[in-house]
């Protein structure tokens, strides 16, 4: 019997930045964020928020110091390309699902001018009943927990806003029926509800059978790398693909501080200046040039809320071209 070697431990280090991955199709958002993690020998990372194993696209995964801003790209609106199958509802609302009515699709339903109603009619605040196969929790359990054991449960409706909407007809490749959906929409809102309700509205039904995120909070595919990708770099490629901390900052205003001033921020110590009120601030020191944290600006009092660790930005300062601030213009 051979023996078996010895695995190698991967020596993690500090990695600093945000990485912008266009998730594959099938893999669940924390599987996503552990390979990544794995491949860049990162010591600390966290995603900024599920996206289904069965949508693909932008997924910004966060790494040391950025991950104590991963919240801002949490509550930032997102946008979607989908495509929804009409004429069939399925038990989960996407093609996962079991087949549970199916409905003929009158072509008159597809007509611009129909469509132009249901655009307005769905856009702005309008209110969502999540789907039971959902991440959302009731009494501590996941609802999809609930839905795998066949026990539907009460869900409040909740509101979300549909910020822009555009509607088309479409095929699938099939020849089917579909509708083409792109949204720009608040944190919180189910495409696949969405899909299943147009579909409602319609006549006929629908359910989702693509999803693509196309943008989160101002970040999009354009600066996105794939997994294989990634595996097929080396090591220093990988790390050039880490963008700034700041990049998460970038509807912040920028405030600069000298050396006496940024040592006191640092501290947890509010300062005082010719600042106008501004709900968030991006916080950098003058010399060497270096992000240092969050806070807002209230009265001509610069407060802090979340700061870098001296030594989150020593090793920022210590690290790859791409980390460095003054790269990005100096927000």
């Amino acid at each position: 019997m051979t023996a078996r070697a010895p695995r190698t431990r991967v020596q993690r280090r500090p990695v600093h930045g945000v990485l912008l991955l266009d998730k594959p199709l099938g893999l669940s958002s924390n599987d996503a964020l552990q390979k990544a993690k794995w491949l860049l020998r990162a010591e600390k990372a966290g995603h900024t928020g599920t996206l289904d194993p069965l949508a693909t696209g932008v997924l910004p995964l966060c790494f040391g110091a950025a991950t104590k801003f991963s919240q801002l790209q949490l509550d930032a609106p997102k946008t979607y390309e989908a495509v929804a199958l009409l004429g069939t509802t399925t038990s989960t609302g996407d093609a996962e699902g079991e087949v549970r009515e199916q409905r003929a699709v009158d072509p008159a339903q597809l007509a611009p001018e129909r469509l132009a109603a249901l655009q307005a009619r769905f856009t702005g605040r309008i209110s969502q009943v999540p789907p039971m196969h959902s991440a959302l929790k009731k009494d501590g359990k996941a609802l999809y927990e609930y839905a795998r054991a066949g026990v539907e449960v009460e869900r409040a409706a909740r509101e979300v806003e549909i910020l822009r909407l555009a509607l088309a007809p479409s095929t699938t490749e099939a020849g089917q029926p579909a509708l083409r959906i792109e949204v720009h929409c608040s944190k919180g809102t189910y495409v696949r509800t969405l899909a299943e309700d147009l579909g409602e509205a319609l006549g006929c039904g629908a359910h989702l059978v693509s999803l693509r995120r196309t943008g989160t909070g101002g970040l999009g595919l354009a600066g996105c790398v794939t997994l294989a990708q990634l595996e097929a770099m080396d090591e220093g490629a990988r790390l050039g693909c880490v963008l700034p901390v700041q990049t998460l900052l970038a509807d912040h205003t920028a405030i600069t501080l000298d050396e006496q001033e940024a040592g006191r921020f640092l501290t947890g110590l509010r300062r005082r200046g010719p600042w106008p009120d501004a709900p968030a601030v991006a916080v950098y020191a003058e010399r060497p040039r270096a992000l240092l944290g969050v806070g807002h600006v209230r009265g001509g009092e610069l407060i802090p809320d979340r700061l870098l660790s001296p030594l989150e930005i020593q090793q920022i300062l210590q690290g790859a071209p791409s980390a460095d601030p003054a790269s990005t213009g100096g927000h």
